[in-house]
């Protein structure tokens, strides 16, 4: 099937995963028709289908529980539960067992895609040898938690110390539409299982979020807590687009909660599954980091490292597997994750130009 096809088979799929807000994907196809890598992050079941056969050498390494849809702009930072700002990636909504080459290589082709539109100044070669630095001292050293909030030298060379939270991030969300009708009791309960006080009185909003996730229910509940504004959402999560590839269906990505539970992290304890809903806090300073928005002084080298760190400790997830994993970067080619990324990056770049046709 082409580009076409495969959009209105996975989203016929989508719908009987769970209810659809088709305004939000009519607003996600006009978004990954303007621009490269938004597609490619809007895509991912169109990865899920044509990595195996573009990259066919890579499909023999061994399985983790993958992120999926990696790319640079999944990481973020959030607090743990000793109000610790920690960083890493953010988003597991199409978490799978795939081979470990799948996120690298994802990770790679994102890096191709936004070195040619001038977001990375760095070349694809040398950034896809400190991502595999990173990520084979991390999967050697047993992976560590990367917590910025005591470290000024690294929260400056990755950029972050100069992102300020969002301007008036509370007042915009509560601007947000109130939820129609009556809120499911299931959200209901979802929600309230995080708030520190369950019978506390709390109104719904709908909030609208990311790119990939576009058209997926999520509902959030603003508290008056104790001098201010807290708040919880809690969004309909439907299974990785893999199922989609494999013929499954579900109600739920059945990943979620062992990849955030397993990976080496500071967790965030507010980021729980409960039945088919996805909690989370909201907050000024729990949120994904667009690399577009990094400012122009920071270290590339320091932040492309990082990242191949954090894959590891999501990949250490998985116990035992680290040796296997080590095994097989020594047999492969020293270029297979640039010619790899590359070959990826073209073959998105192709699908892309395709989709903007109709």
């Amino acid at each position: 099937m082409n580009i076409q096809q495969a959009t209105r088979s996975y989203e016929r799929w989508m719908r009987t995963c769970a209810p659809v807000i088709e305004s939000e994907l009519q607003s996600k196809h006009e978004q990954m028709k303007s621009d490269l890598f938004m597609f490619f992050r809007g895509t991912f079941y169109r990865w899920a289908q044509l990595w195996p056969k573009v990259c066919a050498d890579l499909q023999s390494a061994p399985k983790v529980i993958a992120v999926g849809d990696l790319h640079v702009n999944s990481f973020g930072t959030w607090r743990d539960s000793e109000g610790r700002l920690a960083w890493g990636v953010d988003d597991f909504d199409d978490a799978y067992p795939l081979p470990y080459t799948n996120d690298l290589l994802r990770l790679a082709a994102s890096v191709t895609i936004v070195i040619e539109s001038a977001d990375l100044t760095i070349g694809v070669k040398d950034a896809c040898g400190i991502i595999l630095e990173g990520y084979r001292e991390s999967l050697k050293s047993g992976g560590s938690p990367i917590v910025l909030a005591e470290h000024e030298k690294t929260l400056e060379k990755l950029g972050i110390d100069a992102i300020k939270p969002p301007k008036n991030f509370w007042k915009k969300l509560n601007r947000r539409p109130a939820a129609r009708g009556k809120v499911p009791r299931d959200v209901r309960r979802a929600l309230e299982q995080t708030l520190p006080d369950p019978k506390s009185e709390y109104k719904v909003v709908l909030r609208k979020a990311g790119l990939g996730s576009l058209g997926q229910l999520r509902f959030v509940a603003i508290v008056q807590w104790r001098g201010g504004c807290i708040a919880r959402e809690a969004k309909e999560m439907v299974p990785s687009s893999v199922s989609w590839v494999k013929g499954l269906t579900g109600n739920h990505n059945s990943y979620y909660k062992q990849v955030i539970s397993s990976a080496v992290r500071a967790h965030d304890p507010f980021q729980i599954t409960v039945g088919k809903w996805l909690v989370r806090r909201l907050s000024p300073d729990s949120n994904p980091i667009e690399i577009a928005c990094l400012p122009k002084k920071r270290d590339e080298h320091t932040l492309l490292r990082a990242m191949g760190s954090e894959v590891a400790n999501v990949h250490l997830g998985v116990k035992r597997q680290a040796k296997n994993i080590l095994k097989d970067l020594d047999r492969r080619k020293a270029d297979w994750l640039r010619s790899g990324g590359k070959a990826m990056a073209k073959a998105i770049e192709k699908e892309w130009k395709e989709y903007r046709k109709v």
